[in-house]
C-alpha cells in the first residue's frame, strides 16, 4: 500500500472520530486501526509516522495505543 494511501486512510479515521467525545477519540482511532488493519499496514503506518508523514493530530495522539506488529 502506498504512503499516501496509509496516511489518507488514517486521517479519514481521525476525521470520523473527531466528532466523538474528546476522551474517546484517540482510543477510537487506535481501536479501529488495531481491529481492521493487518500487520503489514501497521508496519507501514509506524514507518510513515517515524518519517514525519503529515498525519492528523488525532492519529499522532492515537499512535501510542496502536499495536506494534
Amino acid at each position: 500500500m502506498s504512503h499516501d494511501k496509509i496516511v489518507h486512510m488514517a486521517n479519514q479515521i481521525a476525521t470520523f472520530f473527531n466528532s466523538q467525545p474528546e476522551e474517546e477519540r484517540a482510543a477510537g482511532v487506535a481501536n479501529h486501526i488495531n481491529k481492521f488493519w493487518e500487520r503489514r499496514m501497521r508496519e507501514q503506518f509506524f514507518r510513515h509516522l517515524e518519517n514525519g508523514a503529515e498525519f492528523h493530530p488525532l492519529v499522532k495522539a492515537a499512535a501510542s495505543l496502536v499495536n506494534k506488529p
